[in-house]
């Protein structure tokens, strides 16, 4: 009995030992870290800067929300739904989806048809707003202290505010987050194709203007820039 079941074992033990084995072995663990515990994002523009420049490599956890909820001010990635582009995706030639796939495993190249990264500024339930008499967001009638802001639309109290005409491109809303949904905003807000970008003028559907991150598009949450070299860091804030 002995013998027969080393004889059934010998021929996989030596192929777990061999190049291809070892390859095979790590291809696998290196799957399911990818699929569920981490993976690498390339940033593909400059709606973050400057707290993420377009071509860094950031890593996602993706287990940080698998018993919690994304916090307002956490920087997330997730899969855009087609209300992002209007509902009109073409599907990418052979050669350009293998190079997303690639993308996907690596973080070196585009990381999916329409992943983003945007910073979480209102959760489900909680009602957004701007501006304040400053010109500052207002969540729940709080404004924000948004330290992170690289660059956002003029606004000038009594002159270009939101009562003006014409009104400052900063203001929007009042918006009720809807429920497992997110509002999200890039910290460069003048370059930044975020949920309230359609929704920045007087005249905007405020009832249909939104677009929201949702629970089940969530990838993971930002945690550290690992490339380059030099913008090595922990989690963006």
């Amino acid at each position: 009995m002995t013998q027969t079941r080393q004889r059934a074992h010998g021929p996989l033990r030596r192929f777990a030992g061999s190049f291809w084995g070892q390859l095979l072995i790590a291809f696998a663990v290196f799957s399911f870290v990818l699929s569920f515990v981490a993976k690498p994002y390339w940033v593909p523009s400059g709606s973050m800067e400057q707290t993420l420049l377009p071509g860094d490599r950031v890593l996602v956890d993706r287990l940080a929300y698998r018993n919690a909820e994304p916090r307002d001010g956490e920087v997330i990635v997730f899969e855009a739904s087609h209300a992002w582009d209007g509902g009109a995706r073409v599907d990418p030639s052979p050669l350009k989806a293998a190079w997303l796939w690639l993308g996907q495993w690596t973080g070196f190249g585009p990381s999916g048809d329409h992943t983003l990264v945007k910073r979480v500024i209102a959760t489900p339930g909680q009602v957004a707003s701007c501006c304040s008499a400053d010109g500052n967001v207002e969540i729940d009638g709080r404004a924000l202290e948004e330290t992170y802001l690289f660059n956002d639309f003029p606004f000038t109290p009594k002159s270009l505010d939101c009562t003006t005409t014409p009104r400052s491109e900063r203001c929007f809303g009042p918006v009720t987050v809807p429920k497992d949904s997110y509002l999200m905003l890039g910290d460069n807000r003048t370059n930044s194709s975020d949920s309230a970008v359609r929704c920045r003028s007087a005249e905007a559907d405020q009832a249909s203007c939104w677009r929201w991150a949702t629970r089940t598009g969530v990838v993971g949450r930002v945690v550290a820039i690992i490339w380059p070299i030099d913008r090595w860091r922990g989690t963006p804030r």
